[in-house]
């Protein structure tokens, strides 16, 4: 496959970070296609942990050109502190682009989406509170700035002085403060100052570089479950984390996206409201919690624990056309004395086939499980297969026979040599 998609299979944080970070050392470029920066990617990088949140994967490596594309929603001050926070952890040697048509997210984004936020009150999202949602719907309303706006300070100012009034009545609505259109204007052009020599066609760019058989690597923030079309509505993100969502988010046709690999944590957990139906309390999933740091890269907050959820991985696997796989943390189940698979879902006591859509049918949905004895041992020092204790091998072979798909990599530690290859994709 000369290109390669990462997609999360369950709700984030699946480990894509690594993954990625794994590839990007045999890709030419690193494309980030969507979201924001109210998810994050973590790499471990000779000792050094990194917290990726709008930069590619990619720019730990000097020879990856990294681009930020069309998809993607991008506060311009969290880019620059993430940037020169690289730079003061020594990471000076990097390249990056960012789309000309990427949207900026802007102060008022925040405001509104804190102010939704309260007002829902027991009905709330969950969001993280970084504007993400209002940014995206600004996009759907055509009243939003676009990067290659920053280039251009007239109609820069001309588009402020029509939107700023907008928001600021939507703002009143919530009893929350104006924004003033003059100091706007003058942060954007500091950003400006920052940012432009980077700010690019981008579309172009990539399909110069993919009709020439550069190697291209793309990867999305969040996890499938969370797609505004395809999650568990309305507990979702405002874009689409899928690999069909490629083309659409990088101006690059259809046939560009060669592959998918799935990225699946040997257990599940999600952030925020919503249904989970392998969802676990207790003694087990603290011990889950605190072994694999449990913890939201941008927010801090706390994971839902859960079992692996075959009949969700089913229904991802099957609108994204995955059919391999790296499993992450596989080492974190060794915290338990026996390790649960939920394999059918039930309503009512009948089994369905099908992801159900509306909040109060999934609501209703039950799950049945199957129980597999844990290995008790680190498995951190593995390097293949057959090294793997005999339950930890039967786990992964139980997944496979369960999905449908091969098992490519297993990580089991978060150092990036901690990962056993069954299968590469993405050859040299």
């Amino acid at each position: 496959m000369s290109t390669l998609a990462i997609e999360g299979m369950q709700w984030g944080d699946e480990g894509k970070g690594k993954i990625v970070d794994y590839y990007a050392a045999k890709a030419d470029i690193v494309v980030r296609s969507q979201g924001g920066n109210n998810a994050g990617h973590s790499i471990q990088r000779n000792g050094v942990r990194f917290a990726l949140r709008l930069l590619p994967s990619g720019i730990l490596n000097p020879r990856v050109t990294n681009v930020i594309a069309d998809g993607v929603v991008a506060n311009p001050d969290a880019l620059i502190q993430e940037i020169e926070g690289l730079r003061e952890k020594g990471v000076t040697d990097f390249h990056l682009l960012i789309s000309s048509r990427a949207t900026v997210l802007m102060p008022y984004h925040i405001a509104m989406d804190a102010a939704l936020e309260n007002a829902l009150g027991d009905q709330k999202i969950g969001t993280t509170k970084n504007g993400i949602g209002p940014c995206y719907e600004d996009r759907a309303a055509r009243l939003s700035i676009r990067y290659g706006d920053l280039l251009h300070p007239d109609y820069l100012r001309q588009r402020l002085h029509l939107v700023v009034p907008i928001k600021n009545k939507e703002l009143s609505a919530f009893g929350a403060e104006p924004f003033d259109e003059e100091a706007l204007y003058q942060q954007l052009m500091e950003d400006a100052k920052k940012l432009g020599s980077i700010i690019v066609d981008t579309p172009s760019y990539l399909r110069k570089a993919y009709q020439a058989g550069k190697k291209i690597l793309f990867e999305g923030a969040q996890g499938a479950m969370l797609c505004l079309n395809y999650g568990t509505f309305p507990y979702v993100t405002s874009s689409s984390p899928l690999a069909t969502a490629i083309p659409n988010n990088t101006g690059l046709p259809l046939e560009a996206v060669n592959g998918v690999l799935g990225i699946v944590k040997a257990y599940t957990t999600r952030v925020g409201e919503g249904p989970f139906p392998s969802e676990i309390e207790g003694e087990a999933a603290n011990k889950i919690r605190e072994r694999g740091h449990e913890y939201g890269t941008v927010t801090k907050r706390p994971r839902r624990i859960g079992w692996l959820d075959i009949p969700q991985l089913r229904y991802v696997a099957s609108i994204s056309g995955i059919k391999h796989i790296a499993l992450m943390l596989i080492d974190v189940l060794g915290v338990v004395d026996e390790i649960k698979i939920l394999t059918k879902y039930t309503i009512d006591g009948k089994e369905i086939d099908y992801m159900p859509a509306s909040l109060p049918e999934f609501e209703k949905v039950k799950g049945e499980f199957i129980t597999l004895p844990s290995w008790k041992e680190d498995v951190s020092g593995c390097r293949k297969f057959e090294e793997l204790p005999e339950a930890c091998q039967n786990y992964v072979k139980t997944i496979e026979k369960l999905l449908g798909v091969s098992v490519n990599l297993i990580s089991v530690s978060p150092e990036e040599q901690a990962t056993i290859i069954r299968g590469d994709l993405f050859h040299d």
